[in-house]
């Protein structure tokens, strides 16, 4: 049986009061198996919200839309403007998202496959030859590039470290610099709107029934949660920051290390 949105955000909700509750008791391990349920539920509510839109998007009319004016920009520039809003390592998703929501032009998802890869290669060809290059961001246990997160060079490296729990604080801070940048605007767009429903319906004591949040409800929420998290994300981050400028050359912190697998050796060999 699929779970309703409405009971995915009251099991969330629970699950990050126990979350909070545990690591506020010293009990890790309690503390790391809630964080996987919860990590779990979250991703259920993607997936259920991503289902809601395509609906919606097939209920539209299917009178063809005029064709969207080519940008002016170079992909790597489009996506580097959605990555300086966000302030945070981001998956091509939500790259996307926000650039359909802040900036003109059309974006495509296909394009995004092989950006990294091309970075990487220009970077080793000709190094800091840019004046920026879209990297990867580190996994803080193994300094390897972590599986579909896009950054940016010119940030510090703990910027670019994910520990335990800096996929939830780079979420609470996208949050906040979005809802930041529509108090800028002076009018938002329906896809800016949609942009920030989304991101309230996951952060608690953020409104996110019927109506449509505003963007101080929304930072207010976002900071309170923040700051039960971000000293112990912090000292994660700042530590593997530090082991990856002593271990790895300027390539490797930028685009991370590369494992491999290690030939078993057989007994008495």
């Amino acid at each position: 049986m699929v779970e309703s949105l409405e009971s995915l955000e009251r099991r969330i909700d629970g699950l990050r009061v126990a979350v909070r509750r545990a690591a506020t008791a010293g009990d890790r391990a309690k503390s790391r198996a809630l964080r996987a349920e919860l990590r779990q539920a979250e991703r259920a509510w993607d997936e259920a919200v991503e289902e809601l839109d395509r609906q919606a998007r097939t209920a539209e009319t299917d009178r063809p839309a005029a064709p969207p004016p080519d940008s002016l920009l170079p992909i790597r520039e489009q996506v580097h403007q959605a990555l300086a809003l966000l302030g945070v390592p981001a998956a091509p998703r939500l790259i996307l998202a926000v650039h359909d929501a802040f900036f003109a032009g059309p974006l495509i998802a296909a394009r995004l496959t092989s950006l990294r890869r091309d970075e990487e290669r220009s970077f080793r060809t000709a190094p800091h030859a840019r004046a920026y290059y879209l990297c990867a961001a580190l996994t803080a246990d193994l300094l390897a590039p972590a599986r579909g997160l896009l950054s940016v060079s010119t940030w510090p490296l703990d910027r670019r470290v994910i520990g335990p729990l800096s996929p939830r604080v780079n979420y609470l801070t996208a949050a906040i610099r979005v809802a930041q940048s529509l108090q800028r605007l002076p009018g938002a767009s329906p896809d800016a709107l949609r942009l920030l429903w989304r991101f309230a319906a996951n952060i608690p004591g953020a409104p996110a029934g019927t109506r449509s949040p505003r963007p101080d409800e929304v930072v207010q929420a976002a900071r309170a949660e923040l700051a039960v998290h971000q000293d112990d994300d912090q000292a994660h981050r700042a530590a593997a920051a530090a082991r990856a400028r002593a271990q790895l050359d300027d390539a490797d912190q930028l685009f991370g290390i590369r494992l491999r697998v290690t030939p078993r050796r057989l007994a008495g060999s």
